[in-house]
């Protein structure tokens, strides 16, 4: 498997494309969840996609937001013959470095998530903990959550 990052100028369609099918197919189709998931934050010149590839097809997908005081990981996925392998893991750290390295690798940056509630441990394993009430989000259950320390290696 390889990891691959960019920012979206450097996406070319193909790539674009098997991304956004991707989510559709998870987040959409698959959790009956119609939302807005091309919101305009892919093109920010400073969000980050990071995915997983196998013999050229995407298998786990995420991104990282920057907004003014912190940053946000979302659209965390992975297609449903790869789960339980350790990619999102796999995802979540190459995410987490990259974000400590464009932060200024001075420790742990600022960093949170919305996370479904069925996910959290997945998130506790990063240092992030539990930061608000649960909610609901088309109709799954959601926590926030931040990072308040660099989990150990």
């Amino acid at each position: 498997m390889i990891l691959r990052s960019c920012h979206f100028a450097d996406l070319d369609t193909g790539t674009l494309y098997a991304i956004l099918r991707l989510r559709c197919d998870i987040f959409v189709v698959e959790q009956q969840s119609p939302f807005p998931d091309v919101d305009g934050r892919d093109t920010e010149p400073d969000t980050m996609h990071l995915w997983l590839e196998d013999e050229g097809a995407i298998i786990a997908y995420l991104r990282v937001l920057r907004d003014p005081s912190e940053f946000k990981i979302g659209r965390v996925c992975t297609a449903r013959a790869y789960r339980g392998t350790g990619l999102a893991a796999r995802l979540m750290q190459a995410a987490l470095d990259a974000v400590d390295l464009a932060h200024g690798g001075d420790g742990a940056a600022p960093c949170v998530l919305d996370a479904q509630t069925e996910a959290t441990r997945l998130y506790e394993r990063f240092g992030f903990e539990v930061s608000g009430e649960r909610y609901l989000d088309d109709g799954i259950e959601h926590v926030p959550m931040r990072r308040s320390h660099a989990a150990p290696r």
